[in-house]
């Protein structure tokens, strides 16, 4: 009997440390789910809030009715270029309005996305001059180009590649110069169509050596689909892997800017940049969702870059920022001295 009380005694013992155990390993379980709760409100993260990098520019969100554009100078020239987005729509938007306001001597239009010329673009009596580059593929892409005077000389796409490129490269000959007006292919979603840019990227930076090695100046503007640096686009942490500013898309444009491997000849200059080297927040494309117009919050992807024999001529590279609306992309101008058509 005593033996059987001593064996039932310490059977209870070890129950009871059993349960003392269980109990305490519940309090801990308790105090770090506790702990991990507190920590968690801790490091729990603030959704960033946007601010603009120059909150004094424009961020109107409808087509102005009025433009206030400063007289060009004397002895220069105008040469204004636009990303319409469908010339239709953004006619009904007040598209007549800014280039009557802007009166440029030459106007380069991208994405115009017509089947065939459109009378009511512009005024012919203005513009004598007319050119239309229109792509195979209905409604989809385009280059128009209408000038006050007649070129010497025009080139539709890229020579050699004319049937991929004929809708996206439109090129006027002026005693002065080659311009060169551009709608450069985009990306796509996911980077579907990143390979067929590069050749599109290859094949112009090689047309373009090719005219200078004829000892041309050339002026190559429109949409060209890439913001170059850090600085040209609003968020460029999250779109390492966007197009427009993939690594592949940079690497190419690198390419004009900088004197050519094989023939050394002179890279181009990106003339807005060139007169505002550290200027942030200063866009040409602002997306319609997001309000990202609103925010000011937008990609750098339209240029006028020129060959370093023209920059002395160059009076000034401007994005007329207040004409958003009628597209999702503004203007910009490039204003000339000295300089024959």
């Amino acid at each position: 009997m005593v033996a059987t009380r001593k064996k039932i005694t310490t059977t209870t013992i070890e129950q009871e440390k059993v349960v003392e155990k269980r109990a305490l390993s519940s309090e801990e379980t308790d105090e770090q789910q506790t702990t991990v709760v507190k920590k968690a409100k801790v490091t729990k993260k603030k959704t960033n809030v946007w601010t603009p990098f120059d909150p004094s520019l424009p961020n109107n969100m409808t087509f102005p009715t009025e433009f206030n554009i400063p007289e060009k100078p004397d002895h220069s020239i105008k040469i204004a270029s636009y990303n319409v987005a469908g010339l239709a729509a953004c006619i009904k938007k007040g598209f007549n309005t800014y280039v009557n306001a802007e009166d440029a001597d030459i106007l380069c239009i991208q994405e115009h996305k017509q089947n065939a010329p459109l009378s009511t673009a512009v005024d012919d009596k203005v513009y004598k001059y007319r050119y239309w580059a229109i792509d195979e593929k209905k409604g989809y892409a385009g280059v128009a180009l209408f000038s006050k005077y007649k070129p010497s000389n025009v080139i539709y796409g890229i020579p050699g590649f004319e049937t991929t490129t004929r809708g996206r490269v439109l090129s006027l000959t002026y005693p002065s110069f080659t311009l060169i007006g551009c709608y450069v292919p985009n990306a796509g979603d996911k980077l579907v169509r990143l390979p067929e840019r590069q050749v599109f990227n290859d094949r112009m930076e090689k047309y373009i050596r090719s005219l200078q090695k004829e000892g041309k100046s050339v002026i190559w503007t429109g949409d060209l689909n890439v913001a170059h640096t850090p600085d040209d686009l609003a968020r460029p942490e999250t779109n390492q892997r966007s197009a427009g500013f993939t690594i592949e898309e940079r690497t190419d444009f690198d390419k004009v800017l900088n004197p050519s491997k094989e023939d050394n000849l002179p890279g181009l200059i990106d003339t807005w940049r060139h007169f505002h080297p550290e200027q942030k927040g200063h866009y040409t494309y602002y997306g319609y969702r997001f309000k990202c117009r609103e925010k000011l919050m937008g990609w750098r992807l339209d240029y006028f870059l020129t060959t370093p024999d023209l920059l002395d001529k160059v009076v000034s590279s401007d994005i007329r920022h207040e004409a958003w609306g009628a597209s999702d992309h503004v203007p910009l101008v490039l204003t000339l001295k000295d300089v024959e058509l």
